[in-house]
């Protein structure tokens, strides 16, 4: 095949779109019309590739199996792409209330935002935050997109996220411009709100990647990544194969991730063929909304044909006091209460608008710059001058929102059709998430312990972890499972898999957490067990209160359920100092036992393997 042959072949694949400019059919006159009309609206340009970072079809299918991959959270539980979903334009829809600057819910400065994970310590054990206390955080802005965001200097709302890309681990630059995306891939993953725990740092999670199966928890795998997985490869041949060799390093990660939102270019929408030409491409209500949305100004700042400038503007949408938004960045009291302006691409597909995300429709966006009777407030401090100058007349908004809602539209990105598709999500599966069924007994005060788990079942985890909170201080709470449902809000304990003792307080204040891996050797795919913890309590009836219910869907990974561990002798589950004991006394026994390596015979080999294996926990 001809190098032109395969460039062919690899732009196809990266969806990057070719406009059709000719005006075939048309009267020559009515294509000289629209030539000239629309000579200054061209399609998009090439997407800009760093020459540090270029692309490759490996690397690309790495970093879409990195920004799928719900691993890449410390609780399992956050991918990238739950906060940004293709097919809602790469939003997230799973709005949740951050109360804002005074901590109040339901006031102004509310912002409805993303959800990230429940505030948890070092060690990944529950601790109460001071504002969502031991629910789930919420971010303080709206998520952006990472559609079309390739070109872009700067990314975030506020344009931390800067061209110059510096490595975390090492603080060297790798990128000395061109690398918004790269530099934007590595804050999430340790962000403590957002997919990680305090104190984590990326040396933690590139130990992880080390050990866990690619996109495991994923099912449905798109086929491109379906093609790659099959052979069942680990992240560092991954890297190997994407990088030239398999170390595993932060920049290679933003790398990789970077090289695939390169690819994400929505730009088949009826607009860019009513551009190249074909006037039949916009409905006459759309084509108004066209005119209407230039006539009105708006394109000021959200222009063609990305629809953005990718500046930073005030509009007036809330007070700078409540977030100060680019200045925050360059330190220049001009710039607050600036934001990155949008794309407008595909905008019909979001469910929530602004940094704020208090806006829920583009009828109420378009009444916000309509300055509509009734509609959302503008505020003036620091308000950009081009806000005079946008005029919205209330005839035009019913074409306007058309041509937004349908004329921006690209059908791949509301399909979810390649480059837009995507695995489902563990998340994304209600029968295997976990659920609180309720009942329990109360304690002292009458407060019924409540139960935490918030890390996906799947069987051979190592990060699976349940909570206790609302149980009384300083006690012994001892975590049950059942393999039959609760009777009456209480379950017949199969076994008692844990002990922990709560934190100091009163009733009500003892928190604990419990960190149970998921054996192989102890369950099945598809199984349900009932969690319930006891809590030594003297104000319990009976001397023990017992927490709510959990109802645990069992599932095995996209690669299969492991085997069962081999340092694990005595079978129960768990790795201990019982196994140790157990094949220590095997081995100086030549018991076949100790036959770890399965050679026939046993020998020093096979004591270093076992150590190796409890060591390392398999």
């Amino acid at each position: 095949m001809s190098n032109d042959s395969q460039a062919v072949r690899r732009k196809a694949r990266w969806g990057r779109a070719t406009i059709v400019t000719a005006t075939a059919g048309m009267p020559v006159a009515a294509g000289a019309v629209l030539a000239i009309a629309y000579a200054a609206f061209a399609a998009l340009p090439p997407v800009p590739v760093p020459t540090e970072n270029p692309m490759s079809e490996e690397k690309r299918v790495l970093g879409k199996i990195l920004f799928f991959d719900e691993q890449l959270s410390a609780t399992n539980s956050v991918a990238c792409a739950t906060c940004h979903v293709m097919g809602r334009a790469g939003s997230d829809p799973r709005l949740a209330n951050n109360p804002g600057p005074d901590g109040i819910v339901g006031t102004p400065d509310d912002k409805r935002a993303s959800p990230g994970v429940i505030r948890s310590d070092a060690a990944m054990n529950f601790t109460p935050d001071a504002v969502f206390e031991l629910r789930p955080q919420v971010t303080s802005r709206a998520a952006n997109s990472p559609i079309n965001a390739a070109y872009a200097a700067e990314l975030f709302w506020d344009g931390r996220a800067s061209g110059e890309f510096r490595d975390p681990q090492s603080g060297q630059v790798v990128i000395a411009a061109g690398g918004a995306l790269e530099s934007q891939s590595v804050d999430p993953p340790v962000s403590s709100v957002e997919m990680a725990h305090e104190d984590i740092d990326w040396a933690d999670v590139v130990s992880k990647l080390e050990h866990v199966r690619p996109l495991n928890l994923a099912t449905n795998h798109p086929a491109d990544v379906a093609s790659v997985l099959v052979t069942g490869p680990s992240y560092p041949e991954l890297f190997d194969r994407a990088f030239g060799d398999p170390q595993i390093t932060a920049a290679r990660v933003a790398m990789a991730i970077a090289t695939y939102e390169r690819t994400l270019i929505a730009d088949q929408t009826p607009w860019d063929a009513f551009i190249a030409g074909n006037t039949n491409a916009l409905t006459l209500q759309q084509r108004n909304g066209w005119q209407a949305f230039q006539a009105s100004n708006c394109n000021q700042c959200h222009l063609p044909p990305l629809f953005t400038d990718n500046s930073f503007r005030n509009v007036g949408h809330r007070p700078p006091r409540e977030d100060r938004g680019r200045a925050e960045i360059t330190g220049n009291d001009s710039d607050r209460g600036k934001f990155k302006v949008p794309g407008l691409r595909n905008v019909g597909l979001k469910q929530s608008f602004m940094h704020t995300g208090q806006l829920p429709n583009l009828t109420e966006v378009i009444r916000f710059y309509a300055r509509a009777p009734g509609g959302p407030p503008q505020f003036p401090d620091n308000q950009d001058p081009v806000m005079d100058t946008v005029n919205v007349p209330p005839p035009a908004a019913v074409a306007i929102q058309d041509f937004l809602t349908n004329g921006l539209l690209d059908p791949r990105v509301r399909d979810q059709v390649f480059p837009f598709d995507k695995p489902t999500l563990a998340s994304e599966r209600p029968g295997d998430r976990i659920t609180n069924l309720g009942g329990g007994t109360p304690g002292s005060g009458g407060v019924v312990p409540r139960i935490i788990a918030d890390t996906p079942p799947m069987i051979g985890t190592e990060d699976f972890r349940v909570g206790i909170s609302l149980a009384l201080g300083g006690r012994t709470a001892r975590l049950a499972y059942a393999t039959t449902p609760p009777s009456g809000g209480i379950i017949t304990p199969t076994e008692f898999v844990g002990e922990v003792t709560t934190s100091p307080g009163a009733a009500g204040a003892g928190l604990a957490t419990f960190h149970w891996q998921l054996s192989p050797t102890r369950f099945s795919p598809g199984q349900f067990i009932f969690m319930q913890w006891f809590v030594s309590d003297p104000g319990a009836p009976g001397g023990e209160a017992l927490s709510q219910v959990a109802r645990v869907p069992l599932f095995c990974g996209s690669a299969g359920c492991p085997g069962p561990c081999p340092a694990d002798v005595d079978g129960s589950g768990f790795l201990d100092v019982e196994d140790y004991t157990t094949f220590v006394a095997a081995f100086e026994a030549g018991s076949d036992l100790a036959d770890y390596d399965k050679s026939g015979f046993v020998d020093t080999e096979d004591f270093d393997a076992f150590v190796r294996g409890f060591e390392g926990g398999c």
